[in-house]
């Protein structure tokens, strides 16, 4: 999208819309909104700025350039934000580069439709943590603390089978009974909870 101050409204350069997860029929009006709030929100973004604007359970990620160039990423609440802004700026820095000297110009909508590097990017960054790595660290992350947590809820209730296998054995003596209660209360002073 292009938007100036010397334009009366932003002019939609070139435009792709995945909406498959909406209804057949919902679809030709999803992407009217699509275009209406891009549109206005491109207007109430200023230059060099990053926002994010909810509308029920979707956000709108908007990014306007210095040179008026901007963007609009609209996603569910999950998609990362950051993940949103990424994409708008590689693919705004990649529109400049292919067509700088002709956007600047233009003052039609979709005279770049045909763009289809917008088309491979939404397939490309569809899971977050394929298309980046932070994202994708943070999940291992994630998915390795509750690796950690299970294993030493594992191990706590194996703590709790270990004191009654001792209180049920024959084998040790009572001394051997006595040595183990004390131990484990000595140590449970240095457990942090």
């Amino acid at each position: 999208m292009r938007w100036t101050e010397d334009t009366e409204e932003p002019v939609m350069l070139s435009a792709t819309f995945e909406l498959c997860s909406f209804g057949y029929f919902q679809r030709s009006t999803v992407q009217q909104m699509l275009t209406f709030f891009s549109k206005t929100f491109a207007k109430r973004t200023e230059k060099n700025q990053r926002q994010t604007i909810q509308h029920e359970e979707y956000n709108c990620h908007v990014y306007r350039r210095s040179d008026g160039l901007a963007g609009m990423v609209g996603a569910d609440m999950e998609y990362p934000p950051r993940v949103a802004f990424v994409f708008l700026t590689k693919l705004l820095e990649d529109f400049n580069t292919e067509f700088s000297g002709k956007w600047e110009e233009t003052d039609k909508d979709n005279v770049f439709n045909a763009w289809t590097p917008i088309a491979e990017a939404i397939t490309e960054y569809q899971d977050p943590a394929k298309a980046d790595k932070i994202t994708a660290i943070t999940q291992e992350l994630e998915e390795t603390k509750e690796v950690l947590h299970k294993t030493i809820d594992g191990v706590l209730e194996r703590g709790v089978k270990l004191d009654q296998l001792v209180d049920k054995s024959n084998d040790l003596s009572n001394q051997s009974k006595m040595f183990y209660k004390q131990a484990k209360k000595t140590n449970a002073c240095c457990v942090i909870s």
